[in-house]
This record gives C-alpha cells, structure tokens and sequence, in this order.
C-alpha cells in the first residue's frame, strides 16, 4: 500500500508543478495532495506544524495569484481602474486558456486605465505591472510546488 501511495504522491506533486504552466490543472493544491498522500503511508511522517504550515502556504498562494496582477496594476502607477482591469482581465482569462492567463490581466489593466482616461503610455505600464505581477505569481508557485518535490526526495534519501 506504501509503494502504491508514493507513486500517487510522485504523479500528483508532478502534476502540480506541471499545472503552475498549464492552466486547466491546479498546482499547489495538488502538489499539497500528493504531500498528505506521503503523510499517510508508513515511511514518511511529517509532523502536523509542516502539514499546517504548507496547507497555509497554499491558501495564501492560491488567493495571492488572483490579486499579484492587480498589486502589479497598481505599484507600476496605475490608478483604481487599472487594478480592477487587471482582475477582471484575469477572472475573464480563465474562459480562454491559455492565453487568456497571461493577457487577461495585461490587457485587462489597459483597458481599465484608458476608460479611466489615462493616456495610452500610463496604461502600457500599468498593463506591463499586471503582467510582471502574474508572472511572479508564477514564479511563487513553481517554487512552492518544487518545495513539495524536494520534501519527496528528501524523504527517501
């Protein structure tokens, strides 16, 4: 039952971290699965603070990948409606994978700062924030989801 456990965990930690570039898959929360999947078998323990701490960690990074565009929006100088652009262009992305992830919010932001009457230069910038904010949502997720895979290896070294 142990063997059949770790290779359940192995391919949903590895689908998570494929899901961080793919977007019809999750990723943290099924590399989180295949982190409890490891918990339950008799080889590998990990005390409840790591399986608190990591189940935090990706609520956190779940929540913070909808609003890292927005944030990007707004700290590369655009106003209010560049930052709900930047949202809205992400929650309309998601009906058009996958490229709709990363020009969602892009493009979102723009759109939100010319109704706004910015100029067309402020709401590139707020567009390009919107875009660096996804892909550093990006970046924390890979990383969360590569830290589930080194908690695998970990355990059998």
């Amino acid at each position: 039952m142990d063997i059949l456990l770790i290779i359940l965990a192995s391919l949903f930690m590895l689908v998570g971290l494929l899901g961080c570039i793919l977007p019809a898959l999750p990723d943290p929360p099924l590399s989180y699965i295949g982190f409890l999947l490891l918990h339950f078998t008799d080889k590998i323990q990990f005390s409840a603070t790591q399986i608190i701490v990591l189940l935090l960690l990706v609520i956190i990074a779940q929540i913070i990948d909808y609003f890292i565009p927005v944030l990007g929006s707004k700290y590369s100088g655009g106003t209010k409606w560049g930052s709900w652009g930047a949202f809205i262009g992400s929650v309309i992305g998601l009906f058009f994978l996958p490229w709709g992830l990363i020009l969602g919010p892009f493009l979102g932001a723009m759109v939100g700062e010319l109704f706004g009457d910015a100029d067309i230069k402020s709401a590139l910038r707020s567009g390009a924030g919107a875009l660096l904010g996804f892909l550093l949502g990006t970046v924390m997720k890979l990383a969360l989801c590569m830290y589930f895979i080194v908690l695998l290896v970990r355990s059998f070294i």
